[in-house]
């Protein structure tokens, strides 16, 4: 197995803790509410929601992909992280054993925040994962965000 990380920061005008809880508290019901394209919906399979809750989510008609099962590694609401795996699904394709996410977001001097996001590919035996595969991650995770921002910026009592 072969582990392929790359690292993305994306700043905002969100404060971090409002931004942490659309980001992460919120996301299974506020990505699909203004994102239907992208997630139809999330169901959790096992756990409450804190650490060891597996959940699977349905891909939107937009999606290459149909479904992910996700499970949550770790979740500091005080430090404001989230760690969490894709462990099956068809988004990990033939080359992928699983690919686990460490978001941090951080808040700046100017009252807004940056998201960190850490995320780890592990392959399975010595498959390559491509620049552009990785790029493509890279820009879906920032659309995401923005429009997570956007629609928390245009909701101010959210």
């Amino acid at each position: 197995m072969v582990a392929i990380t790359y690292d993305i920061e994306i700043p905002s005008a969100v404060p971090a803790a409002k931004m942490f809880k659309a980001v992460v508290l919120d996301a299974d019901t506020l990505i699909p509410k203004i994102m239907p394209q992208a997630i139809k919906n999330v169901e959790i399979l096992e756990g409450d929601g804190g650490v060891g809750t597996v959940k699977i989510i349905h891909f939107g008609e937009g999606s290459q992909y149909k479904s992910a099962k996700h499970r949550v590694d770790a979740i500091d609401k005080d430090n404001l992280t989230h760690t969490y795996s894709i462990i099956d699904g068809d988004a990990l394709a033939a080359a992928l054993e699983s690919i686990t996410y460490h978001v941090k977001i951080v808040p700046t001097e100017d009252g807004g925040s940056i998201c960190k996001n850490r995320s780890i590919y592990n392959t399975k035996g010595n498959v390559e994962i491509s620049e552009e595969k990785i790029k493509e991650g890279k820009e879906k995770a920032m659309a995401m965000f923005k429009a997570i921002e956007a629609y928390v910026q245009v909701n101010p009592d959210y």
